[in-house]
């Protein structure tokens, strides 16, 4: 097998402050439950503050898809931008120790590397207050032409269309990849993320620099304006583009032009934490689109991935996913 990188992903470098609290708390600070919300560095620094021994991991979004990719055994690469400050070299050290290729020089300037505190609820929800820092400062400049050509599928992150200069990196990435025939994968990443920019995401599939869509219901439903999920499946159909429509305990829906097909949930023991479920339930996926696998054993990896790190806080695996999928009869192919 070749050693060139299979899967690489572009996303917002945060390192994670992860937390388990109650709903007066999130009340008390005017939080929207379940969502993720854009904050400024002073109200970052406040709530850093008040922080009540989080874990302490480094994340965002598309960082743990990649993750994910790689505890598959799958080569993965990671584009994002963090400082060079104390806080942005623990992060290049996660992440190079979980194998995954990140060489994005850091900036030197500007704002200090990103941060999300990620609120756990008893009920297993979190929310999320993102201050975006030097992660939105991932340009065009940092995107890797012959990586993004090489690569099988390139992966992006809906969470980064809120700057313009990440944005503009996002479409050249995504230019690159389909001009060389790859697979080109959004995630919509958050219902409010969708209101933002619904048009701008729909336009990626419709002018053919999205092929692949990751979403859950609460985003299908947003994308559409509806609260009739078959209305929007079967306007996602309509698009022409292939979707993984997650539905939490439900499964999942593999959306097709020509046909839907359900996937099952994995079963588990307790609802601990929902942090990183979508990221890899789509690092299953990519990990099998990556090796040709059939659809069905590409969603089946996507909820043996979620169905293990939503049974415990932060958004990791309880050991490599490779493992795990091996145990279950579930192969990534070589």
């Amino acid at each position: 097998m070749s050693d060139r990188v299979e899967v690489v992903g572009l996303g917002n470098s945060m390192v994670d402050l992860i937390q388990q609290t109650d709903d007066a708390f999130l009340k008390n600070h005017q939080m929207a439950k379940g969502a993720m919300t854009l904050i400024d560095e002073a109200r970052a620094e406040r709530l850093y503050d008040e922080r009540d021994n989080p874990r302490v991991i480094s994340g965002g979004s598309a960082a743990n898809t990649v993750f994910g990719v790689a505890s598959f055994g799958v080569r993965a690469a990671y584009i994002g931008k963090v400082k060079n400050d104390p806080l942005g070299a623990a992060y290049r050290d996660d992440i190079h120790a979980s194998g995954v290729d990140f060489s994005t020089p850091p900036a030197n300037e500007g704002p200090a590397t990103g941060r999300c505190f990620v609120y756990v609820t008893p009920d297993g929800e979190r929310t999320m207050m993102t201050y975006l820092g030097a992660s939105s400062y991932l340009s065009p400049i940092d995107v890797d032409e012959t990586l993004v050509r090489e690569a099988s599928i390139v992966y992006l992150e809906g969470y980064m269309w809120d700057r313009q200069a990440a944005k503009a990196a996002f479409q050249k990435a995504g230019r690159i990849a389909r001009a060389a025939g790859r697979r080109v994968a959004l995630t919509l990443s958050d219902a409010f993320c969708v209101d933002r920019f619904r048009a701008e995401f729909l336009d990626l599939v419709r002018s053919g620099v999205v092929d692949t869509i990751f979403a859950n219901t609460e985003e299908v439903l947003s994308l559409y304006q509806t609260t009739d999920f078959s209305f929007a499946i079967a306007s996602l159909q309509k698009e022409g583009a292939l979707a993984f429509v997650t539905r939490s305990e439900k499964g999942s829906l593999i959306v097709e032009p020509d046909g839907l097909t359900e996937a099952p949930a994995f079963p588990i023991k307790a609802l601990v934490d929902t942090t990183g479920a979508g990221d890899f339930f789509a690092a299953g996926c990519l990990a099998g689109l990556a090796r040709n696998a059939d659809l069905y054993d590409c969603a089946l990896l996507g909820a043996l991935a979620a169905g293990d790190v939503i049974q415990r806080v932060g958004a990791r695996p309880s050991r490599p996913l490779a493992e795990i999928a091996r145990e279950r009869r579930l192969l990534v192919p070589a």
